[in-house]
């Protein structure tokens, strides 16, 4: 019985998994020879990408649904080593016992984790990178009316203003508008947006920005641009240049790394950490192993890296897939070749913005782009459940949302 071990349990995972059951069965193989298993710490695929959403604790799909109906294997462990000389991974279970598991091919995709914050205070910071942060978030939010009132108490103070930053900053002030006026104090609700950069979302361009500098003007959300926040209390924060906002809840979304699994990968890594793939997705230098999803830094198109999001994550584990499944058959693989790169950012009751390149050319603002943002949330990002033919039917659509 051949391997195929694929790490991390989010859409690149879960897409790799099904991408090389979808291989094999194009192949012939019945499964009798060759396994596909999927390790993860936990039992969902969390969405990450609507974190930023209330009740973030719905937003997750029970592995077993999607996986199980293809016979993929799964295993409930955090793994804490690889060793790719051995070709093993290691792993330790919920109830502590540690385990070893061979493979043949091994796809890495265990994604992308927030740089919590090193500063005085930083345990007061609240950030929205998992479901238990973004569940302890909203807890706390319901659970402002019970604190005493305060200058701060319906404040919220976002630190950076890259896609995240935006895309919560702008649903704060609705978020905390409900629970303030449902005690009927009338306390301001205030929400500040803070970024060291000078301007509004310095990586997503120039041509969204006035879209989002609206949004940002008619939701009254304040920003301290070329800013920082250097510490902070149960009750207020002390930005760079030293002003005190009166805030109880601050939020932390600046700056992003890969897994730190890739360092166990004997491989070339980015600035993110990220291991560095040929068009293949496999790790250059490394046999036997692939990496698909935020871990993975792989050519785009016009000469670009993917980036970590989403968009590309998905064809990235349904490529990774295939072609970790066609190098044990003996299939030719298929080079990674992403569609043309769009963005659709959220920007709370104000709408939202959609555009095309790399250069973000605005194609969708207001309602309409809404309407997209929520299809592509609700829907297009999902995969199907309890229903192998339709879960194989997408794993061979190679394109992006």
């Amino acid at each position: 019985m051949r391997n195929i071990l694929v790490v991390g349990g989010g859409f690149a995972g879960v897409w790799a998994a099904a991408g090389a059951v979808r291989a094999m069965r194009e192949a012939g193989e019945t499964g009798e020879e060759l396994r596909v298993t999927l390790i993860s710490g936990g039992d969902d695929l969390v969405v990450r990408p609507r974190l930023y959403e209330d009740d973030p604790e719905s937003k997750r799909v029970p592995l077993d649904r999607v996986l199980g109906p293809i016979g993929v294997g799964r295993v409930t462990a955090t793994v804490t080593d690889i060793d790719t000389r051995a070709r093993t991974v290691r792993a330790v279970e919920r109830t502590g016992r540690e385990r070893s598991l061979a493979y043949d091919k091994l796809v890495l995709a265990t994604g992308s984790q927030l740089v919590r914050p090193d500063l005085p205070g930083a345990q007061h910071i609240f950030d929205i990178d998992t479901l238990p942060s973004a569940a302890a978030l909203d807890h706390h939010l319901r659970r402002l009316p019970r604190r005493a009132a305060s200058p701060g108490r319906y404040t919220a103070v976002v630190v950076g203003a890259g896609f995240t930053g935006v895309e919560i900053a702008t649903g704060l002030g609705e978020r905390l508008r409900a629970i303030a006026d449902s005690q009927g104090t009338g306390e301001e609700v205030r929400v500040v947006l803070v970024d060291r950069a000078d301007v509004l979302g310095p990586e997503l361009g120039t041509g969204p920005r006035p879209s989002i500098e609206g949004a940002i003007d008619e939701l009254k959300i304040e920003c301290r641009l070329g800013r920082t926040v250097t510490s902070a209390t149960a009750e207020e924060v002390t930005l760079s240049d030293g002003e005190v906002i009166p805030a109880v809840t601050v939020v932390w979304t600046a700056g992003m790394a890969a897994s730190p699994l890739t360092a166990r990968i004997p491989g070339e890594r980015d600035r993110l950490g990220r291991l560095s793939v040929d068009a293949y997705l496999r790790v250059s230098g490394v046999p036997d192993v692939y990496a698909a999803g935020d871990t993975a830094a792989a050519p785009a198109e016009d000469g670009h890296r993917t980036l970590q999001s989403c968009q590309h994550a998905l064809p990235m584990g349904k490529f990774a897939g295939h072609n970790v499944a066609a190098d044990l058959l003996g299939a030719d693989p298929l080079p990674f070749t992403p569609d043309p790169y769009t963005t659709t950012l959220d920007l709370g009751p104000a709408g939202a913005v959609s555009t095309s390149g790399w250069d973000r050319v605005v194609q969708l603002a207001g309602e309409e782009a809404k309407r997209l943002k929520q299809d592509i949330n609700t829907v297009w990002i999902y995969p199907p459940l309890d229903d192998a033919e339709q879960l194989l039917a997408q794993a061979g659509r190679f394109s992006n949302l």
